[in-house]
């Protein structure tokens, strides 16, 4: 979705990196797929409540800079791979949120035709090579993608976000190994919101922090503030173009949080309310939307108009969601296995 910023300069100007680099446009954009994912995961949340959903979901409120900032170089030929925590990323990619509740829904329009559901949202075309229920599991794919881009001759990189917890996994070992050992276009980002479920990462995990991990396999690994936009984009920024000349992976740390428990059936017991509401104050949204005040990008009017679009496309997707059909009983086993 990037477009950059042909006035910025360089040197002298002490302004956010994503101020100075890329148009008033994107970051427009970007804030509003920033309030898309927050209403979107807020509209999922109320319709589980009122039993339009089912199952259980896990939103990433809170997230949203990791999510949107990380995305933000990205073009359509460009792949993610994502985690059962993946709205956000969805979103930031470019999805539709009407597709996305007809999805959640369980009906037809859905992008996997209401088979996926919450954790198996997929959409090639944009080059979201779809969530995973398997923590780690999206690691080894983004691998096989970027190997896929690097033999072709293509430019494009691979994006993997995955969760703290899945560091302590097999799968985080071997991804980066491989990519590191063939030099591939591949960007590992680790949203790390302090808990693995309710496991908390400093009780299970060596390290103090994740990207130190990547001195063993001869990458950059850098920590940022995962709700700071800019912050994030940089370094993300900085990974892509090592990516795309050919020099290899990087590991990225987000240091995030999520407001909401692991799931729906998470009752919290593990963070206190002051923790939590101590992140609050650290509001990704609110931070990046002042930031953009600050430097005259936009004004409090357009700031309101952006979240109430917001506000209104969530609105639509969810009357969408409700009228669309339903799968017909005699596709039960449509798209199961590959056709000849």
């Amino acid at each position: 979705m990037t477009k950059r910023d042909d006035t910025a300069t360089e040197g002298s100007d002490n302004r956010p990196f994503a101020i100075r680099t890329y148009a008033p446009e994107t970051l427009r954009e970007a804030l509003k797929r920033m309030y898309l994912i927050r209403r979107f995961e807020e509209g999922a949340e109320q319709s589980y409540m009122r039993g339009l959903i089912h199952g259980t979901m896990h939103l990433s409120i809170g997230q949203e800079a990791s999510a949107m900032a990380s995305c933000i170089e990205l073009t359509d030929a460009d792949k993610i791979t994502s985690t059962h925590r993946g709205h956000g990323h969805c979103i930031a990619k470019g999805a539709d949120v009407a597709r996305m509740f007809a999805e959640f829904f369980g009906k037809e329009t859905g992008y996997c035709h209401g088979r996926g559901g919450s954790m198996h949202i997929a959409d090639v075309a944009t080059g979201n090579l779809g969530a995973n229920g398997i923590v780690g599991g999206g690691l080894p794919i983004a691998v096989g993608a970027a190997l896929s881009a690097k033999r072709l001759g293509r430019d494009d990189v691979t994006i993997c976000f995955f969760g703290d917890g899945a560091n302590n996994e097999g799968s985080f070992h071997e991804a980066l190994n491989m990519a590191a050992i063939w030099k591939l276009p591949v960007i590992f980002v680790c949203e790390n919101n302090k808990y693995g479920m309710s496991t908390s990462i400093e009780r299970a995990t060596a390290v103090k922090r994740i990207s130190e991990r990547a001195a063993a396999y001869s990458m950059p690994g850098v920590t940022v503030d995962g709700n700071d936009f800019s912050a994030v984009a940089e370094a993300v920024h900085v990974a892509i173009a090592r990516a795309r000349s050919g020099e290899g992976p990087s590991l990225v740390e987000n240091m995030t949080y999520r407001w909401r428990g692991h799931s729906k059936s998470d009752r919290n017991r593990y963070r206190t309310k002051q923790e939590i509401e101590d992140w609050m104050e650290r509001d990704p949204i609110r931070r990046f939307e002042e930031e953009l005040v600050a430097h005259g990008v936009i004004d409090a009017e357009e700031a309101a108009a952006i979240a109430a679009e917001a506000e209104q496309l969530v609105e639509a997707g969810i009357e969408f969601a409700k009228s669309s059909p339903s799968p017909r009983l005699d596709d039960l086993t449509a798209n199961v296995y590959a056709e000849a």
